[in-house]
């Protein structure tokens, strides 16, 4: 009897295994990118062939074992200054799809003139979309060019179906009014279980055990992260919002801001007695702590809110986003899209969706 072939599975000769892949980014996102990769061969699904594979420090053609390379690639010296042999890269032709799992400006630059080249781009790297306003509308410019497509799903909730649907409802003609949400999967945790049993140091610390925030919490406190998803999301609402327009309350107070890399996590306990003030203020008036991002029309700010038993944002557990939007169908009632939204497994994954996507297309 015949074995079935795995769900997902395609025909040898599929259009999708001609195509040519490049990853820029070897970090965690980057490696669980390729352990993905692996399952899904091992499931039998047709894949673009990786033809090279690069960070800051080596690029490598030499891909026909991808964890292989990706050791040589972490093993590479590190260099003075980052590596941009990957930018002219001979893979890097029409219809080939370029991976971005950094967090790199310079590899955001490179976006546009990819895509202009008729490359396509998939993404989690957030600065694309979520940073100048000039590299965001040029994205757009050069797909409505050449027709290459930008898979950007892993930069807003981690392949939530956030952006998918925003940009579903302005093609159908929908109006949007206002979009908030629970944006960032660190933050998420931190308010979660932030009851003042612990202070709110304690937590921060756990987190960054746990990997929830970045090697340096602050990143996460200041709420930079937030904003560049916000102007993601206002961006794909059809605002042309720029980033000095978005209003963000950080959570960092300058004597930690100012603290080197080597003393953020001695310097934590400065955060204790503002968010303490804050949590009894929330309590005072029966509300929930949560740091949100929200644009509408009037303007778009990021910070720590106190909500209302029962709104829409204080829901979920763990690093759960919890986005809500508001528009001429969902007026009364928002749309409300939850998930996990932080994790390099989940962000892998929307990753290769996109890839899958483009490639059978």
């Amino acid at each position: 009897m015949e074995r079935p072939r795995a769900a997902g599975a395609r025909k040898a000769g599929n259009p999708v295994a001609a195509r040519r892949l490049a990853l820029l980014g070897t970090g965690t996102v980057g490696a669980a990118f390729l352990a993905r990769y692996r399952m899904l061969q091992e499931r039998g699904v047709a894949l673009p062939r990786i033809v090279w594979l690069a960070n800051s420090r080596t690029v490598l053609g030499d891909v026909a074992d991808p964890q292989a390379a990706l050791a040589r690639a972490n093993a590479a010296p590190r260099r003075e200054a980052e590596l941009q042999g990957w930018a002219e890269a001979e893979a890097l032709r029409a219809g080939g799809i370029v991976v971005d799992a950094t967090a790199s400006e310079l590899v955001a630059n490179w976006h546009p003139e990819w895509l202009a080249r008729g490359v396509n781009v998939v993404t989690a790297n957030k600065l694309g979309h979520g940073g100048l306003l000039a590299r965001s509308q040029a994205i757009c410019e050069a797909q409505a060019d050449t027709g290459a497509q930008y898979g950007d799903a892993a930069t807003v909730g981690a392949g939530l179906p956030v952006l998918r649907s925003l940009r579903a409802l302005v093609a159908g003609g929908d109006r949007i009014e206002a979009v908030e949400g629970v944006l960032s999967g660190s933050l998420a945790w931190l308010f979660n279980h932030y009851d003042g049993a612990r202070p709110f140091s304690a937590l921060v610390a756990q987190a960054l055990d746990a990997g929830y925030t970045e090697p340096d919490p602050c990143i996460d406190l200041s709420g930079e992260d937030v904003r560049r998803k916000l102007l993601i999301l206002a961006r794909a609402a059809g605002l042309a919002l720029d980033g000095r327009q978005v209003r963000v309350d950080s959570l960092v107070p300058e004597a930690l801001a100012a603290a080197s890399a080597g003393a953020v996590r001695e310097a934590l306990p400065l955060l204790d007695a503002p968010l303490a003030t804050r949590l009894a203020e929330a309590r005072a008036v029966g509300g929930s702590l949560r740091f949100v991002g929200r644009f509408d029309p009037q303007g778009a700010e990021v910070g720590l809110r106190v909500l209302p038993a029962g709104h829409a944002l204080c829901g979920g557990a763990g690093t759960d986003n919890r986005v809500a939007i508001r528009s001429d169908r969902y007026r009364a009632q928002p749309l409300l899209i939850q998930g996990p939204g932080a994790g390099a497994e989940v962000t892998a994954a929307a990753l290769l969706d996109d890839v899958l996507r483009i490639a059978a297309g």
